[in-house]
């Protein structure tokens, strides 16, 4: 197998509360047609430490809210016995999703299932996010 390496594209995004989820997909979907790549990999990463990127349900909105609530019972945000840095529940959260994800491209297109979605977590916004991602043909 031999993967031709191609440019890395941007895509910006603007979050508008401290945490959130940002459906990516679509942004991420027109990266991949407009590469022309039919078959190989989509490789997507936040270069942000306080971001993350994951695949998840998109049919049920309150999914994004319910995963939020559940990483919050794991690492909450009170930073108050902390010293310097106030958003270490952000870097934390961010270590524990991930700062990228790979998607199989077959026939011109992301490979996810039925109600899969690729998402932008926010943990320390708002901000101005910018996702990465480079599409490998095999």
């Amino acid at each position: 197998m031999i993967l031709r390496v191609n440019p890395v594209h941007r895509l910006k995004v603007e979050t508008e509360s401290q945490m959130e989820m940002i459906d990516v997909t679509a942004g991420i979907r027109r990266v991949v047609k407009d590469s022309g790549i039919m078959r190989g990999m989509c490789h997507v990463f936040v270069p942000h430490t306080t971001a993350a990127i994951t695949i998840n349900e998109n049919a049920d909105p309150n999914v994004r809210k319910d995963m939020i609530r559940e990483l919050l019972k794991t690492i909450p945000t009170r930073d108050d016995d902390l010293p310097v840095e106030r958003n270490a529940s952000a870097h934390t959260l961010s270590t524990l999703v991930g700062a990228s994800q790979s998607v199989i491209v077959e026939n011109g297109k992301l490979v996810l299932g039925t109600w899969q979605a690729v998402y932008l977590c926010e943990f320390d916004g708002p901000r101005s996010r910018t996702v990465l991602m480079r599409i490998m043909a095999e």
